[in-house]
């Protein structure tokens, strides 16, 4: 299959790369990828995403950004960080790239295990998650054409404890190769509507 990784340089998206490179052709899409570059908070940028790419059988999304910080001091241009980024950016992926999807294609998209495991600070985190789930459980029944879309909610990285460690203590980290695989599941497989969760 033709799959297209978008956040390809990332922690999770290395992973996924190496996982899926044995066995299917990868093009790596980022905002630093100077062969597909790509923004997902711009709609003309996606659109010139799948310009380049062609036809595909399978769109990985592992990015986003949201924001972390108390809920007493946020305000509605920090919330509309994961609005427009992670989420939006998401929903924009698949809005746009059903149409370059072969018949039997799949999308798979990244939520994180902040959408059922609340922390302190990560009430944006919390709803953009679980926003991208319930997205992704309305997409399954409607995407035409025998068309797939599922979700990764997985735990903290290993990888990402230099940064994250504060925010989740307590918590059981996940190497980025073993959360690679649910995304392996979702291209490979034949589910629709599932919320991968690795813990």
């Amino acid at each position: 299959m033709k799959v297209l990784v978008i956040g390809a340089t990332g922690a999770v998206g290395t992973a996924v790369v190496n996982e899926l490179a044995q066995r299917h052709e990868v093009i790596q899409a980022s905002r630093s990828s100077v062969a597909f570059p790509v923004d997902i908070t711009q709609t003309a940028s996606i659109e010139a995403l799948f310009k380049r790419t062609g036809k595909i059988d399978a769109i990985v999304a592992t990015v986003g950004s949201v924001h972390f910080g108390l809920l007493s001091e946020m305000t509605g241009e920090q919330f509309r960080i994961g609005i427009n980024n992670k989420l939006m950016g998401q929903v924009e992926l698949v809005l746009q790239g059903q149409s370059h999807l072969n018949d039997g294609g799949s999308i798979t998209l990244t939520s994180g295990i902040i959408s059922d495991e609340p922390i302190r600070m990560g009430a944006n985190a919390s709803a953009v998650n679980r926003a991208i789930e319930g997205f992704v459980c309305g997409a399954a029944i409607e995407l035409p054409r025998g068309m797939r879309i599922n979700v990764v909610n997985a735990s903290v990285l290993v990888e990402s404890l230099p940064t994250y460690a504060p925010f989740f203590i307590g918590f059981e980290a996940v190497p980025a190769a073993r959360v690679a695989m649910a995304y392996a599941r979702s291209v490979d497989g034949a589910d629709t509507g599932q919320i991968y969760q690795v813990r």
